[in-house]
């Protein structure tokens, strides 16, 4: 599996969140590439637009740019996995966008190849990390038959 790139708004201070994220990440061979984006200040569409003018700006050419919004598809991990190993077959830099508290600008979602949710409930955009993290590291191991996914639970 390709390496990938996080592009995250917000400095990952050490704690739980980014104990957490550490525990999956270190897992990915290799393991992603973290930028990290200085949170914007003003009103909640200049923060959003600022953020977003460094989000696009941090991003190699030509990136795979995999958006991470509340508005975007759920896949389901085998899903997940599979669309992941697609992306990693196209010879592109497989990046994640992170918006931060105010979320993503349109800009953002426009220029995304693929829009994702990490469900229909809202996250600490910190807590995003360690999801995807973890979510990376489970479709790693779905692609490897490694048992950390069981894929006939819970309806067994």
């Amino acid at each position: 599996m390709a390496g990938f790139r996080i592009i995250a708004v917000g400095r990952l201070r050490k704690g739980e969140e980014a104990g957490l994220y550490e525990r999956f990440a270190g897992r990915l061979v290799p393991p992603p590439i973290v930028t990290e984006i200085a949170e914007g200040r003003g009103s909640a569409a200049e923060v959003r637009r600022r953020e977003a003018s460094a989000l696009l700006a941090a991003l190699p050419d030509p990136a795979f740019v995999v958006a991470l919004d509340l508005g975007g598809a759920a896949p389901d991990s085998e899903r997940f996995a599979r669309e992941v190993e697609q992306w990693s077959s196209l010879g592109r830099p497989v990046c994640f966008l992170i918006g931060g508290a105010e979320g993503l600008d349109a800009s953002v979602i426009q220029r995304a190849d693929r829009v994702l949710s990490l469900g229909a409930m809202t996250w600490p955009h910190m807590l995003a990390r360690a999801m995807l993290a973890e979510q990376l590291y489970r479709a790693q191991a779905i692609r490897n038959g490694h048992p950390y996914h069981k894929a006939d639970r819970p309806y067994s």
